[in-house]
């Protein structure tokens, strides 16, 4: 067992720490703001842009998780820092920086994504996010750090909450047995990456050796829509059939003068036009590893909200 260190804990870094304890790690997560201890976690204040307060909070860790993302209107002024730093404190420490990354990078493509497409993003925010691996892929070609960034498509599953497409706008309608609305091709085919096994992968890579110096893909389930993922979480729940409705081109426009995030989700909304399929099986491969099954997901889920909505009440 080991000392690990994970920056944020949003859905992504929450679920790797606590992996991570559970798993016999010490943890010490990262943040702005703290948050008050839990079993077997420690959690500090600090913002992760300062390279030497970071450094020294490093200082004997086994492995630097790199979970934390700026607000998704600021991505290109503020994740140059903050993986600017990360790669500081990696260099300074030799802890192995574990870097949580998405698709953006790889742009609008035909066909599944793999790891070996370029990173040919035209929009600002895929660029950003290629430009953070490259910068750490350098470094590690160089042999100043140890490097890995492990891809996911969109998070769904327990703990996916506002940021989630099959989460806060779907999951409440549809326990009630109401419609729900998307944006983009409800029938399109879509990748959709289980929380669990971003964390289970991110941990998984930090300790082995043999993922280190690439990106890696999370394992992730054959493709599903949103609309057969809908029916999928309402035959869980229980609620009988649940329409889906996407959102007018109109209504989009009228609510991106008001969301940032939605005025955002504009360079992407390819991701959501038309089939978005991401090809794991080289980690599946490589390390024989396994998605979760899409049915112990939907269950997991449903439970989840069922109980965060109950308890909200």
């Amino acid at each position: 067992m080991s000392f690990q260190v994970v920056i944020g804990f949003g859905p992504a870094g929450a679920a790797t720490a606590r992996l991570l304890a559970e798993q016999g790690h010490t943890v010490k997560v990262i943040t702005r703001s703290g948050r008050s201890p839990e079993p077997g976690i420690e959690h500090v204040a600090l913002d992760a842009t300062d390279a030497e307060r970071l450094t020294a909070v490093v200082q004997g860790a086994a492995a630097l998780h790199g979970c934390a993302a700026p607000p998704y209107h600021r991505w290109t002024s503020e994740w140059p820092p903050l993986a600017a730093s990360l790669c500081a404190a990696a260099e300074a420490t030799g802890a192995v920086l574990v870097m949580l990354g998405n698709l953006y990078g790889y742009g609008p493509v035909d066909g599944p994504l793999t790891e070996e497409l370029p990173l040919a993003a035209t929009g600002p925010k895929g660029q950003v996010r290629a430009a953070v691996w490259e910068q750490a892929r350098s470094l590690h070609a160089q042999g100043r750090i140890r490097a890995v960034e492990v891809r996911a498509s969109d998070f769904f599953g327990p703990g996916v909450t506002d940021g989630g497409h099959l989460a806060g706008r779907v999951l409440p309608p549809l326990l009630r047995g109401k419609q729900v609305t998307t944006l983009g091709d409800p029938d399109a085919p879509h990748s959709w990456t289980y929380l669990p096994d971003v964390a289970r992968t991110l941990a998984e890579a930090a300790g082995d050796e043999r993922a280190w110096g690439r990106a890696w893909h999370v394992p992730t389930q054959g493709a599903l829509s949103v609309r057969e993922m809908v029916d999928r979480l309402a035959a869980e729940a229980g609620t009988g059939p649940v329409a889906v409705r996407r959102l007018p081109s109109g209504v989009v426009g009228v609510a991106a003068l008001f969301s940032p995030l939605i005025r955002e989700l504009k360079e992407v909304r390819y991701q959501f036009d038309r089939p978005f399929v991401v090809d794991s099986s080289a980690y599946e491969t490589a390390f024989a590893a396994r998605p979760t099954p899409v049915d112990e997901q939907v269950e997991a889920t449903v439970d989840w909200w069922r109980e965060r909505l109950t308890t909200d009440a």
